[in-house]
């Protein structure tokens, strides 16, 4: 029996961390958007505010994780891959996951107190919590929140350093993230289908409908990104480097959507690591984006 509780520990423990998503910490490096777009990352006291902005985005998403898969579990014990989260298995039951939903949440807000960082962490835990509890079900409403929350990790960057956030940041961040969403949907619609019951909001879907809001939402961000990038001048002369970061921009949109229309965008993130042409076109973007910013 010892060796049996022996043995237990460390299987809950992993499954502990599992819920925590920590593969999906990346998604918050969107907080040094603001700053690298200001050309300020590299200033210490920036980098490390940002750097704090980061650690607190992790820990309330690992919160929303947690309280997500509560609700989520008996839809995600019937999905082929879902089913196999520490909660929907059984790994970890329910009461525990919630208490550390709670407790990384609340550490989150402490971790972005003082400051307006605090408050963009209380709207993203806010925004989370209600999709969780319910505007998941909700046809295009979720899909605008599930943007929205990317968006925020953009913002509290901002806030964080004290770094203005122009109104085309904001449209691109917004609608990038949307295309992204609606992408990653459209793959799941193509791949387990409307009826499968792994998201309740995929029946109100069709693939055209989806397909619209993937071309609308990539040509707004497209549209967003050529205004602030035709719009950068120095002492009256337009940015050479911004300009041609629109080229690298636009083509990975491109290639990205492509990645939609073979239906691998269901995790964004895989999607990224295995796709090496997408992976050239944003290192290229990159460049160019910082040569803009720092001239």
């Amino acid at each position: 029996m010892v060796t049996s509780a022996r043995a237990g520990a460390p299987s809950t423990t992993v499954a502990l961390l599992q819920v925590l998503r920590p593969q999906l910490w990346p998604r918050n490096l969107l907080v040094a958007a603001a700053p690298i777009a200001a050309g300020t990352l590299l200033q210490q006291s920036v980098l490390l505010r940002t750097g704090q902005a980061f650690v607190a985005l992790c820990l309330a998403a690992s919160g929303a994780y947690c309280l997500n898969d509560v609700v989520d579990a008996p839809a995600d014990a019937r999905h082929p891959s879902k089913r196999l989260r520490p909660v929907a298995s059984g790994r970890v039951r329910a009461a525990q996951a919630v208490v550390l939903s709670a407790v990384l949440m609340v550490a989150s807000v402490v971790l972005a107190w003082p400051g307006s960082l605090r408050w963009v962490v209380v709207a993203y835990l806010l925004l989370t919590s209600a999709y969780s509890m319910g505007l998941k079900r909700e046809p295009v409403v979720e899909l605008a929140v599930v943007a929205g929350g990317f968006l925020l990790r953009a913002i509290a960057g901002g806030a964080a350093t004290d770094t203005p956030i122009s109104t085309w940041f904001l449209i691109v961040t917004g609608f990038g993230s949307l295309f992204m969403v609606t992408g990653k949907r459209l793959s799941e619609l193509v791949t387990s289908g409307a009826a499968s019951g792994t998201r309740s909001s995929l029946g109100a879907y069709s693939e055209s409908y989806l397909r619209l809001v993937l071309g609308v939402s990539a040509a707004v961000a497209i549209a967003g990104y050529c205004l602030w990038a035709f719009g950068i001048t120095t002492e009256g002369v337009e940015s050479t480097y911004a300009a041609l970061s629109v080229v690298p921009f636009v083509l990975a949109v491109l290639r990205y959507a492509l990645d939609v229309d073979r239906a691998r965008a269901q995790e964004p993130e895989h999607v990224v690591v295995g796709d090496r042409v997408l992976q050239v076109l944003a290192l290229v973007w990159a460049v160019t984006f910082w040569l803009a910013a720092m001239t």
